[in-house]
């Protein structure tokens, strides 16, 4: 069952601790999400599931009913003692007490030697009420690293740049690396009240399974993106040229109309002219 708002006050009251702001700390304390999210991961005996951020354990009770191994990521000291606690019994359960980023594009060792296991058995999941403030850097460098499927809530904003198409307002880089590795969906909106505190923001059940287009590019295709996307309002042409790369070959070998802007173009199209700048490169 999940906790209860009065429940979570008075296991976080026991703990010395609070919601922590600076660590995106919002409980969930609707039983339906909690089942829900669990149930949009898919589990089966045989997966590994991550989960980031799982507070004091309601989400991580649903996962060890369901998947085979729980490998919960917690920042907060109070919250990682509480959960050490609850679920010293459970040999399924391992916990790293850490930050689940060692930096804005790397993984916690820790959790990256759990992420290149579970990639060799073909199993790994995320299923987790992300932290705000680090789900945009975690959920790519996951599906970079392997991780077949990820179900999680997060703040609507960010899912809708997700999900975003050419031309809108939400479109830009994390669209485009989200969008050449795996497949997106926003399976609901969540309002503010299934969360406490509850959050200024509505927030969003999403979930990517992997399918990867980028393979040993992706971290590079990520700089190009980043770099031409830092002159969005730019033309084309001048985007290239002020991100420093080759326009004249660029364009000619894709055929693209260097006076449209780069938000106009889709990520398929983004591949193209990285393919088209690794040539240039490469010779």
């Amino acid at each position: 069952m999940a906790q209860t708002k009065q429940e979570i006050e008075a296991i976080l009251e026991q703990a010395g601790s609070r919601p922590r702001h600076q660590f995106g700390q919002n409980f969930m304390i609707d039983q339906n999400l909690v089942r829900l999210v669990a149930e949009a991961g898919e589990l089966t005996p045989r997966d590994t599931v991550i989960e980031v951020g799982p507070g004091t354990g309601t989400l991580t009770e649903e996962l060890l009913e369901r998947a085979g191994c729980v490998v919960a990521v917690e920042i907060d000291r109070d919250l990682a003692a509480v959960l050490r606690n609850r679920f010293a019994s459970r040999p399924q359960f391992t916990l790293i007490e850490g930050d689940a980023l060692s930096g804005k594009h790397a993984i916690n060792p820790q959790l990256m030697s759990i992420v290149d296991q579970g990639r060799a058995g073909g199993n790994l999941k995320l299923v987790a009420n992300l932290p705000y403030n680090i789900a945009s850097p975690l959920i790519i460098e996951l599906l970079i690293g392997g991780t077949e499927l990820l179900a999680f809530t997060v703040q609507k904003e960010v899912a809708l740049r997700l999900v975003a198409s050419p031309a809108s307002d939400d479109y830009g880089p994390l669209s485009i690396m989200a969008q050449m590795l795996a497949k997106v969906e926003i399976l609901r909106t969540l309002g503010p009240r299934i969360f406490w505190p509850a959050p200024k923001i509505d927030s969003a059940l999403v979930r990517m399974r992997r399918e990867d287009r980028l393979g040993a590019d992706a971290r590079s295709f990520s700089r190009f993106v980043h770099a031409i996307f830092s002159y969005r309002r730019k033309t084309l042409r001048k985007a290239l040229t002020q991100a420093g790369f080759d326009a004249t070959h660029v364009l000619k070998e894709t055929g693209f109309d260097g006076n449209c802007r780069p938000e106009e173009f889709d990520p398929a199209q983004f591949k193209q002219m990285y393919d088209a700048h690794a040539r240039v490169v490469t010779r």
